[in-house]
């Protein structure tokens, strides 16, 4: 049955759904198991849903409420970064919560979790008590909006900038993951499964490789393997085209280490960061790499209409090649041989600049996620990822 369009009763299987959770996210915990032996394999397991949110960088207007210490001394990233804020409270005002809305009636009876992909609020509080209050208050509203869905969120740059920024969600958000997913998580390097699907969470912000590894293998035989970050894992088409999962020109052996890794196991990347809908299907290293990157930073009407840029693998890095600046006024470095790195394993490449609400869809037979551009009543898109 579905649930009638902005008309959700939260109390509707909330805590069969949370049951489920419980005990699928403890069986990732399970004590020193062989890898692979968490999972029954089990292909024809229970079809479900995830509803996914992007970017939204929660904040309010006035900026006073968030930013009354702002104090940052550079002079251009205090001028852009005080033009987020306007922008953060004029789309919050009213676009957002619109959209925030829609996703909500997007759960179903067979509705798992909610996720957000980083980048959950904007930061820049100058001050960590303020910071824990704005992640407070954001993880609150959503958390009521969803109906007591159990909320994944995973940690962006946003999400830990400013003064304390960093320490403040460290010490925050593992404890309010704990809650979510009913077992103990104490980094932002973390993993939980639904069913035979594994869900690993990385923090593209700070690497921890080894844990990781340890991730991966604990996770062996899963059905599918989903991998949750922030910054992609491939080369963004944007000035800052190397701030992804390993971007760094001193981190390539880690790149294509993890790349090769995740190509073996055929990931399917779940991902924000460059405020797009943009799909990237990748094969090399022996496998595949599906990407979906999502955003609901909806901060102009125009973006909640879905409408194609570019697509096809000859337009993967073509619009960083028209750009002459970066956002500082430097000259911009040509990357053109990262590009060329994978542009030949591209098989599809679909790239939006709209902004919205998600609807993963998995089962035994297929996997999918709907986008719904704005607060769109209708499906704008499918995209199929297996």
């Amino acid at each position: 049955m579905k649930i009638p369009l902005y008309i959700y009763n939260s109390n509707i299987k909330t805590m069969d759904r949370r049951d489920f959770l419980n005990i699928s996210a403890l069986g990732l915990a399970g004590l020193a198991l062989p890898a692979g032996t968490l999972f029954a394999k089990n292909r024809e397991s229970k079809a479900y849903n995830v509803v996914i949110l992007g970017d939204t960088h929660f904040d309010t207007e006035p900026a006073s409420v968030y930013h009354s210490h702002y104090n940052e001394p550079v002079e251009w990233l205090n001028r852009v970064q005080r033009a987020e804020f306007a922008r953060n409270g004029e789309m919050w005002r009213d676009r957002c919560p619109r959209l925030l809305k829609r996703a909500a009636c997007l759960v179903d009876d067979n509705t798992a979790m909610a996720f957000q992909m980083g980048d959950l609020i904007q930061g820049d509080c100058g001050n960590g008590p303020v910071h824990r209050k704005m992640l407070d208050d954001v993880m609150n509203r959503f958390k009521e909006e969803f109906g007591g869905l159990p909320f994944v969120t995973v940690v962006g740059n946003h999400d830990i900038r400013g003064v304390d920024a960093k320490a403040t969600y460290h010490d925050y958000m593992p404890g309010r993951m704990s809650e979510e997913l009913g077992k103990k998580i104490e980094k932002t390097t973390f993993s939980f499964n639904i069913g035979d699907d594994a869900y690993i969470v990385l923090d593209f912000n700070n690497p921890d490789n080894d844990e990781i590894e340890k991730l991966l293998a604990e996770t062996m035989g899963a059905r599918n393997t989903f991998i949750i970050t922030h910054g992609p894992l491939f080369p963004m088409d944007e000035q800052n085209c190397r701030w992804f999962f390993h971007g760094s020109a001193k981190h390539t052996e880690e790149r294509r280490h993890f790349r090769a890794e995740f190509a073996k196991r055929n990931v399917i990347c779940l991902c924000g960061h460059s405020h797009r809908t943009r799909l990237t299907d990748w094969s090399g290293d022996g496998g595949r790499i599906i990407q979906m990157e999502m955003n609901s930073v909806w901060s102009s009407e125009a973006k909640g209409v879905y409408k194609v840029d570019s697509e096809g693998p000859e337009a993967y890095g073509a619009y960083r090649k028209g750009l002459a600046e970066m956002p500082d006024g430097s000259k911009i470095v040509d990357e053109s041989p990262l590009f060329d790195e994978y542009r030949p394993g591209i098989r599809r490449y679909v790239n939006s600049n709209s902004a919205g609400s998600y609807k993963l869809n998995v089962s035994g037979k297929h996997c999918s996620i709907d986008f719904y551009a704005g607060d769109s009543t209708r499906r704008s898109e499918t995209f199929k990822l297996r």
